[in-house]
């Protein structure tokens, strides 16, 4: 497995200043990749650092990298090489970004200002997986389904799934627009139209790199290395519809309406000072899911927040209201595990398969991670004196997320973040 390197080196320092800017998501420890245009541009493939983003195609057009990859206009190409290539790249950028280098100097031809890009859907998302992995969003849901067996029949035994949709997935700062749906009242009344119950849910995005045949299992030894990184997910989901379409083929119309990810995919690579050991599990899993690694180090410590702004509060000059403070490393299954589940009945994961860790729940009130589980203790109070049982039109939902460990620099995942517009008229 992946070992610290000189490219987490804490004394390591860039020369662009802003990566040593206090707070800042993307000091030179981080160099997550995205894909991005300015204006006249075709999409590339980048690095945040700083404030700034250094342009692959110009780095290796000067030499300073030597993976062609990096010059097409998305990700796939190198997701499909494998984590060895990714982690090849780092190195590369890592040197090239370090004080001392020979590219220092040269910012006007390797450096774009983050401000003035647009960022782009990082990869082709070929397959969607949306996983439901936190036992303490189980236990909410399911009390109010069943309040004697609230956690679904196999959730201590297999990380639980169900396929999304690919086609639906977009990057933050697309809006989102209120769906129709069809959903029972509570009188009994049947209704169809925009629905009355939007929902975010807090993920976190896992990346897969390389392809197994199908027919072949990646057993845990081999499934952190199909990683190829994470970001932030928003998994929009329509409660009303939701409800009432679940039994018995689980979610459809509830969940494909959108789901927004982070521009920027944080490297497995960048994430290995953050390892911790995954949380206990009991009764044990079957040795098919479980390792010696997993259990020491298959979690990650992050941070997670989800908060909110209403059109009010913009117009006010009111900054976002926290609404979720969580930590990834709670969860009760593995990214390790996901992977290695997914492919147990010989499924091909594919480079690029986007999997959704499922809503990032912890056990306190504040760990709660979409209004559903915030609902059961009330209406969210605003500082404009607005209430929020479920997400309004011109609602801006905001997911940021930030790796800390003793020893480590902090590295971040920048935002995921959309609005919510309101439902278009039905079609005549």
């Amino acid at each position: 497995m992946a070992q610290r390197d000189a490219t987490h080196d804490p004394a390591r320092k860039s020369w662009v200043a802003s990566a040593q800017a206090p707070g800042t998501d993307f000091p030179i420890q981080n160099l997550p990749l995205g894909v991005f245009t300015t204006d006249g541009m075709d999409p590339r493939c980048g690095v945040a650092i700083g404030d700034s983003i250094l342009d692959l195609t110009a780095a290796y057009a000067a030499g300073f990298v030597t993976n062609r990859a990096v010059t097409d206009g998305s990700l796939s190409a190198l997701m499909a090489q494998g984590r060895p290539a990714s982690a090849a790249l780092r190195a590369e950028v890592s040197t090239l970004l370090a004080q001392g280098s020979p590219a220092q100097g040269q910012e006007d031809a390797l450096l774009v200002p983050m401000a003035k890009a647009r960022m782009h859907l990082p990869a082709t998302v070929r397959n969607f997986t949306d996983f439901m992995v936190s036992y303490d969003h189980c236990l909410r849901s399911g009390r109010r389904r069943d309040p004697a067996n609230p956690l679904p029949p196999a959730f201590h035994q297999l990380p639980v799934a169900y396929h999304s949709r690919a086609s639906s997935v977009r990057v933050s700062g697309e809006a989102v627009t209120r769906p129709h749906g069809q959903w029972k009242q509570q009188d009994g009344a049947m209704r169809f139209g925009p629905t009355e119950a939007m929902d975010y849910e807090l993920e976190m995005a896992i990346w897969i790199a390389g392809d197994n045949a199908l027919g072949q299992p990646v057993p845990m030894s081999a499934a952190p290395d199909r990683i190829f990184g994470y970001g932030l997910l928003n998994d929009w989901s329509v409660r009303d519809v939701q409800r009432w379409e679940m039994p018995p083929l689980g979610p459809f119309l509830g969940k494909s309406v959108s789901t927004s990810v982070s521009p920027w995919i944080v490297t497995a690579e960048a994430l290995i000072p953050f390892a911790v050991a995954a949380p206990a599990q009991d009764p044990p899993c079957l040795p098919h899911l479980d390792s010696p690694f997993n259990r020491s180090n298959g979690a990650l410590s992050v941070r997670m927040t989800a908060l909110i702004q209403t059109a009010r509060m913009r117009a006010e000059g009111i900054e976002p209201f926290l609404l979720t403070d969580t930590q990834f490393s709670d969860m009760y299954w593995t990214a390790a595990a996901m992977v290695a589940h997914h492919t147990s009945n010989g499924c091909n994961l594919l480079a690029g398969d986007l999997l959704g860790s499922g809503t990032v729940s912890g056990p306190v009130d504040i760990a709660r991670a979409c209004l559903a589980e915030i609902n059961q203790t009330g209406a969210v109070t605003l500082p404009t004196g607005e209430e929020r049982r479920w997400i309004e039109d011109g609602d801006d939902i905001i997911f940021r997320g930030r790796a800390e460990a003793p020893g480590a620099v902090p590295i971040g995942f920048g935002e995921c973040r959309g609005v919510l517009n309101p439902a278009i008229a039905w079609p005549a």
